[in-house]
């Protein structure tokens, strides 16, 4: 858990909490013709996820009743995915996620890179048990089953969650970068396995110091090599790990903003990236947002948004008054 200085998320714990009378607030709001959607905001974005699952769990007592279930049946379109996705425990959110990325007609690959290319091994482990636990299933055997080639062989290097944690070797770093870019100059299948087990296994630190070393050995930036020599999924998956590597907000600041503007509005990436990051780094997130793309991501949802779907969105993204 992030504490102190590291906290960069923008919802934090609500003082003075008193489950009770949340949960009695939530069923005067979910009772009668028309619900009270400003206080399911009110009540859902004001409160960590360890309160709204306490909440939850004193609404199940006090009514008998399930409020994902109530929700759900009162609620409809995106602002019902907003206040339902609130009162998953983050890996059950990953999980859920995963799930409906895969199930059905098509394949949400997008989604997969995004969660899979960007998680901790600690996230991996428990959205791992939580997908077993929620679906019967195996999280691994569902990604083979779902995908294809290397695109596929990454996926299940990641969902692994293997990855070392703060280790370096300087020496080393030279000799992956030399791989690296012999992967990028063959490109048989030989090299995208090595290509994609050092960008899978090496720790981030490590992968820091081999970016370093490969722009000196080619002159190349290591995105840019990828984007020349690759294609698919599959290079969208290894530039998608390459950007987490070095700056994991500015990440989902881009995948945000192309959420946004390049597919008229993917609602879907929008509200995961929103709850999934907002105890975690959604502060940098939109810091990055704005030094990037120049408008702040509060002026954009509110531009793309609208009715209590926005108010949702822009009560998580919690925007400063410059903002406006």
């Amino acid at each position: 858990m992030f504490c102190g200085d590291y906290v960069q998320g923008t919802i934090f714990p609500a003082p003075n909490f008193n489950p009770i009378m949340d949960a009695q607030m939530l069923g005067g709001a979910l009772q009668g013709f028309d619900c009270d959607k400003d206080m399911l905001i009110n009540i859902l974005t004001q409160h960590c996820n360890a309160q709204r699952l306490m909440i939850a769990e004193a609404y199940q007592s006090m009514y008998g009743r399930d409020l994902i279930g109530d929700l759900r049946e009162q609620l409809s379109d995106h602002f019902k995915d907003v206040m339902v996705g609130l009162l998953y425990p983050p890996p059950l959110y990953d999980a859920h996620e995963l799930w409906h990325a895969m199930k059905g007609v098509g394949t949400d690959e997008n989604c997969l890179i995004e969660i899979l290319a960007s998680r901790t091994n600690g996230e991996i482990f428990q959205m791992r048990e939580a997908y077993c636990l929620q679906y019967s299933n195996n999280l691994q055997e569902d990604i083979y089953s779902e995908t294809s080639g290397h695109f596929r062989d990454t996926l299940m290097n990641l969902v692994q969650g293997t990855r070392e944690e703060g280790y370096t070797d300087p020496a080393m770093a030279a000799q992956d970068a030399m791989v690296l870019w012999e992967a990028c100059q063959q490109k048989t299948g030989e090299h995208k396995t090595m290509l994609q087990m050092i960008l899978c296994n090496k720790s981030y630190q490590q992968l820091w110091l081999v970016f370093q070393e490969f722009q000196n050995i080619s002159g190349q930036d290591m995105v840019d090599a990828i984007n020349e020599c690759y294609d698919g999924y599959f290079q969208e998956l290894l530039v998608a790990i390459v950007l987490c590597v070095r700056d994991k907000p500015a990440y989902f600041a881009y995948r945000l903003y192309s959420a946004i503007h390049d597919f008229g509005f993917h609602n879907k990436t929008l509200i995961r990236i929103l709850i999934a990051r907002s105890e975690i780094d959604l502060l940098t997130i939109r810091k990055r947002y704005k030094e990037r793309y120049g408008k702040s991501l509060f002026h954009d949802i509110r531009n793309f948004a609208s009715g209590h779907y926005k108010k949702a969105l822009l009560a998580i993204c919690a925007g400063d008054a410059e903002d406006y």
